[in-house]
């Protein structure tokens, strides 16, 4: 067992003494409070020798809620990754307020954007920790009111230890919709100008899905915000959705404009709504 031990704790040293892939530039500088305007500028990314993403130009207006859309593999996660430098650009430029994300720290670009995805990331610890990670200074009314808005709060008090409750690694003591509204509820704490709500609502039944829903409309109010999404439902009141296919950006524009193009989109639209193809006629209307 001891040898057992040791051979695994080599390969695991291994694996923290790996430099970073990205890394601060030695003159990078602290980021104030983004305006969130976001520009992509010819950017393209590649993995190893395969090209995800080519070519996109791309500028996100503060406050402003865009729609990332396009079938599984076409680059959508990788394109919003890009932006909290969890890779660096192969080409190109990705700009906040105008500034080359390389040009400033890590930890000042990252406390600019929140991420609520699918797979929600929760310790075995309390509903507090968990909420405030990394966070120390927040009050229990901040907490609170972040809870409420998250639609959190009824479920949370009702428990044993309310906030206090320990929930188990990942999270294994609650439903899925009750870890996806914490997961909201540290976003609102947290308070970046920039959103990422990466397939924040697609491995939720419909009940806990409508609860979700109203929790991320409190949570993207004045916010800019990066939606990918399966569902069209979720996107259709986006002020603008570009279509990603190919690695590249194949149409942009709002839902009714898109549908009437009956290019891609419309494609993606009859696929994924819930009456299938035969709907498609219907749904330019709305």
């Amino acid at each position: 067992m001891i040898q057992q031990g040791v051979a695994a704790s080599e390969r695991i040293f291994e694996i923290l003494d790996l430099a970073p892939e990205v890394a601060d530039a030695e003159d990078a500088w602290e980021l104030p409070r983004s305006k969130g305007r976001i520009r992509f500028e010819n950017v393209s990314f590649r993995y190893g020798t395969e090209w995800v993403l080519k070519d996109i130009n791309l500028e996100i207006e503060p406050g402003t809620r865009l729609a990332i859309v396009g079938t599984s593999g076409g680059g959508k996660t990788t394109l919003v990754n890009l932006i909290p430098r969890f890779y660096d650009v192969t080409e190109g430029a990705v700009l906040i307020d105008g500034h080359d994300v390389r040009s400033v720290t890590q930890a000042s670009l990252r406390r600019q954007v929140s991420i609520v995805s699918q797979e929600v990331v929760l310790f075995h610890d309390t509903i507090r920790s968990n909420i405030c990670y990394g966070m120390p200074e927040v009050s229990d009314e901040d907490l609170e009111r972040a809870l409420e808005a998250a639609f959190a709060h009824d479920f949370v008090f009702s428990l044993p230890q309310g906030v206090d409750t320990v929930i188990g690694e990942r999270g294994t003591r609650l439903s899925g919709g009750q870890r996806q509204r914490l997961s909201i509820a540290r976003a609102l704490i947290k308070d970046s100008p920039i959103l990422i709500l990466d397939e924040a609502t697609s491995s939720l039944d419909t009940e806990s899905e409508l609860l979700v829903q109203r929790a991320l409309e409190n949570l993207v109010r004045g916010r800019t915000t990066l939606v990918i999404a399966h569902r069209i439902s979720t996107v259709r009141d986006a002020d603008r959705i570009v279509v990603i296919s190919g690695g590249g950006i194949v149409e942009s524009g709002k839902h009714s404009d898109l549908l009437g193009l009956g290019g891609e989109y419309s494609r993606l639209y009859s696929l994924l709504t819930e009456d299938g193809p035969s709907n498609g006629a219907a749904s330019q209307k709305e």
